[in-house]
């Protein structure tokens, strides 16, 4: 397939607004690709060259951008510069600067998809002394030989600002409908992509095996399997009642989840975070770790890293855990405060899967591998039938410097990428379920007014997630909890993914000042969950008039950014269960 196809589909795709529309387009456009290039297209629409737990990225600046732009079209830097600044877009800008050069092809040789991605992956590559003059030559050649339009995307996907607004199950969707002409397969490909993550790789298993093929796919090292979440609850009866009576308690820590795999025999380890990127070099004593405390050749684990202080017994908080993720001085930060990996699941071992086997075995599991148990543990838990029991030790793991604990039920099956009550979460803050937090999708800023002009950022509209159709709903405007430090912060981190619409994604009456993409998750706290004819989230017709649910009183409680994507936020449903739990407090207790 050529490119030049592919981006008159990726224009199609920015001048819509219905997902629907957008799962229309991208399944036509699947359905023209073969099974040799199905995966490289995937990754393409993406905007990444590999899954993005790999972490490769293409490694380009836009100062290096404008230079091959300069270099493909003869035009003076100056001139691509105030083409950039009037368009707000390089890649538009490039389209344009392609439209007015007055250099002549040196041939008019239109390139494929998977020629494009095999030179895109050549500058990603390209590294040491004199890269960056090899990553400006290519990525010109590519311009000199594109379209105007082509150019747009490709720029773009250099800067990896390709932002064609394409959630995953959108893509699952479009492949479903591609292949067999509907979207009722896309259950069966999300369940394939929850074990591996990848989407190239799921969309190559439907094109060339069909849907018996992406049924039987497995579990496999290195391809880290999307987390099972937790459901809330709110109280110990709640538990109890929804366990049987019966259940399996670990203690919940504030740390950081961390999904490890190993293979002893290839001497390789690779650590996942929640939101299934590679950080194995934070955690270099688990690393070391793992090959002497581990009785096994092939394994995955979930657990918790935590700074754990090994003299006093104590839990560190959350802040010294984090520290660990600066990317230098970890040594020496690791030597300071040595991180443990309380684990709480196993997922694969010595070649097999484990997910079908009951939560009951598999801990049994568990506790033989984990033999030294040193700086690698098995997470501390009880099994009871006593909601007094229940009590005691979710008192006693506060006391310890947790946040609180998680049920499981002892039958249950681990159920990659499933928030089910089969795990059920109990905080500290949810005894008073006005105090609980909830992790919102920025989709929107504010320009700042009065004192807060000279930080450019007044406040955010954030939205909750609609599972059940892949949407963003509005759901607060938060204008408080924000540092002077935190209000530039996001100033700057929010302008790179500016939009000029409203993403087909997000549904929303309010509009901000600029819209952006739904990509950074932030954790607020509100003083109450109310009914609102202005935001969208959880909106149905109430007494003649269509109204949904919004935050009271919100701000903003946590130092940044949350290591979560915008589909892993609190979703409206969540939302609606809590808001039925507050109205059921009595009024004392408000």
């Amino acid at each position: 397939m050529l490119f030049s196809e592919v981006a008159e589909y990726y224009q199609k795709l920015e001048e819509v607004s219905s997902r629907l529309t957008m799962i229309d387009i991208l399944s036509e456009l699947f359905s023209k690709s073969s099974k040799d290039e199905i995966k490289q297209l995937i990754y393409l629409t993406q905007g990444v060259l590999s899954p993005p737990f790999e972490g490769k990225e293409i490694g380009m600046a836009e100062k290096l951008a404008i230079s091959s732009i300069v270099l493909a079209t003869g035009i003076p830097k100056e001139n691509i510069q105030k083409l950039f600044n009037s368009k707000g877009d390089l890649g538009s800008a490039a389209e344009e600067a392609i439209k007015d050069t007055k250099l002549k092809k040196l041939h008019n040789k239109k390139f494929t998809v998977n020629e494009l991605f095999s030179t895109l992956n050549k500058i990603a590559d390209s590294s040491g002394s004199g890269s960056q003059d090899i990553k400006i030559k290519l990525l010109a050649g590519l311009i000199s030989d594109s379209s105007p339009l082509e150019s747009r995307y490709i720029i773009r996907f250099a800067l990896g600002t390709l932002r064609l607004g394409l959630g995953d199950a959108t893509i699952l969707e479009a492949l479903s409908k591609a292949k067999t002409g509907d979207r009722e397969s896309k259950q069966a490909l999300e369940n394939a992509y929850n074990l591996c993550s990848d989407l190239g790789k799921v969309g190559f298993k439907l094109f060339d095996e069909g849907i018996d093929g992406i049924n039987k796919m497995e579990v496999s090292l290195f391809n880290p399997i999307r987390p099972e979440l937790a459901e809330r609850a709110k109280s110990f009866e709640e538990i109890m009642e929804r366990m049987n009576n019966i259940c399996a308690v670990d203690g919940k820590y504030d740390g950081l989840r961390a999904q490890l795999h190993l293979d002893k025999k290839k001497k390789r380890v690779e650590i996942f975070s929640r939101n299934l990127e590679k950080m194995t070099h934070m955690f270099p004593d688990l690393v070391k770790a793992v090959f002497e405390e581990v009785d096994a050749e092939t394994l995955i684990l979930d657990g918790e890293a935590i700074a754990y202080d090994d003299i006093t017994e104590e839990f560190r908080p959350f802040q010294e855990t984090i520290q660990t993720k600066r990317k230098h001085d970890i040594q020496e930060k690791s030597s300071e405060m040595p991180l443990h990996l309380f684990v709480f699941d196993i997922m694969y071992l010595n070649g097999k899967s484990l997910m079908d086997k009951s939560y009951s075995e598999r801990r049994e599991t568990l506790e033989k591998v984990l033999n030294k148990r040193i700086f690698i543990l098995p997470a501390i838990r009880i099994i009871t039938k006593s909601k007094k029991e229940l009590e005691l030790f979710f008192n006693a793991q506060l006391t310890a410097g947790l946040e609180g604990i998680v049920a499981k039920d002892l039958s249950s099956t681990y159920v990659a990428g499933a928030r089910k009550f089969s795990w059920i979460k109990m905080k500290r803050s949810y005894k008073s379920e006005l105090s609980d937090t909830v992790d919102l999708v920025i989709i929107g800023y504010y320009l700042g007014k009065g004192s807060r002009t000279e930080f450019g950022l007044g406040g955010l509209l954030a939205a909750v997630y609609n599972d059940k159709k892949d949407l963003f709903e509005s759901i607060t405007k938060i204008g408080t909890g924000f540092t002077e430090q935190q209000m530039s912060y996001f100033k700057e981190l929010l302008d790179k993914i500016t939009l000029k619409k409203k993403p087909a994604r997000v549904e929303s009456e309010v509009e901000p000042d600029f819209w952006v993409e739904p990509k950074y998750v932030v954790e607020v706290r509100a003083d109450e969950i109310t009914r609102s004819p202005m935001h969208t989230c959880g909106k149905t017709s109430y007494q003649s008039e269509e109204i949904g649910y919004a935050l009271r009183f919100p701000r903003i409680i946590s130092d940044g950014i949350r290591d979560k994507k915008a589909e892993d936020s609190t979703t409206t449903a969540e939302i609606i269960e809590m808001f039925e739990k507050q109205k059921k407090k009595p009024l004392s207790d408000k």
